[in-house]
């Protein structure tokens, strides 16, 4: 990784207040830069660590692959300015990966700009099956430890974390980026990765609930997400397609059920 650049000290406060102590240093965010068989697919600005996981986790949630064993080999090359990750996929996923290339004329961060049609934009996610290990309880223990497992959000105030809790809530792992949705596909690669079961907890985000995120949560098989911020409704539509559990607005105090398919929260 880069050097880190210290926050400047100078700060202003309003009012009587004396202002809060300022982090210690900035966010990093760079340009990454996704080759799969030769070709440009995208570039997406990102936090640059973790890199081997946000490559996997990426490459699933654009459905390139179903499972890291598919990628063939990856090189990641870090430069001062940002970095390149080359894959290699089967020449089974060649084809499905041209029509991807062909298709992403303008890549932006939320991974779906660009595409040729509203259609492929909002194409079917799959079916939740699995009931999810979730309670109130274990929600309120996550949302407790999730701070401890923030250190660059601690040191910058810039940072966004995604989680994978068990039915207890206790965080079985933890990524964080400047970006939420790579936060989430860097958790998920991860979790493939290491082999960590998605359908035997949930996933926590200290962010809204966008539609994005609700795909890549369902297509990575987590029954479960919760969000500390609000969902919109078009993330709330995709929960109750996919049948995914989805409470957002996650404080101290309490959550929104938003999705409850299987009547975990029924009073």
């Amino acid at each position: 990784m880069p050097p880190r650049r210290p926050t400047p000290r100078s700060r202003i406060a309003w009012g009587e207040s004396e202002g809060r102590e300022p982090p210690g240093f900035l966010a990093q965010e760079r340009p990454i830069a996704f080759e799969y068989n030769g070709l440009g697919y995208a570039v997406m600005l990102g936090t640059p660590q973790d890199l081997e996981d946000f490559a996997v986790g990426f490459t699933a949630s654009e459905g390139l692959v179903e499972s890291a064993r598919e990628i063939v080999s990856m090189d990641i090359a870090e430069l001062d300015r940002g970095a390149i990750v080359r894959i290699e996929l089967p020449e089974s996923r060649a084809a499905p990966l041209r029509e991807r290339v062909r298709l992403r004329l303008v890549e932006g961060s939320c991974g779906l700009c660009g595409l040729d049609t509203i259609e492929e934009v909002l194409r079917p996610l799959p079916r939740l099956d699995t009931r999810p290990q979730i309670s109130a309880e274990a929600i309120e223990a996550a949302l407790a430890a999730l701070r401890d497992r923030q250190p660059m959000g601690r040191e910058t105030g810039a940072m966004h974390a995604a989680a994978f809790c068990d039915s207890d809530g206790k965080i079985v792992a933890a990524r964080e980026d400047v970006g939420r949705h790579n936060a989430l596909d860097k958790l998920v690669g991860h979790m493939l990765r290491e082999g960590i079961a998605a359908g035997q907890g949930f996933v926590l985000l200290s962010a809204r609930c966008s539609c994005e995120l609700v795909e890549k949560t369902v297509r990575a098989g987590a029954p479960a997400l919760v969000t500390i911020s609000a969902a919109s409704d078009l993330a709330v539509e995709r929960a109750q397609e996919a049948g995914l559990t989805l409470v957002s607005l996650a404080r101290a105090d309490g959550g929104l059920v938003m999705n409850d398919p299987h009547g975990l929260f029924s009073a």
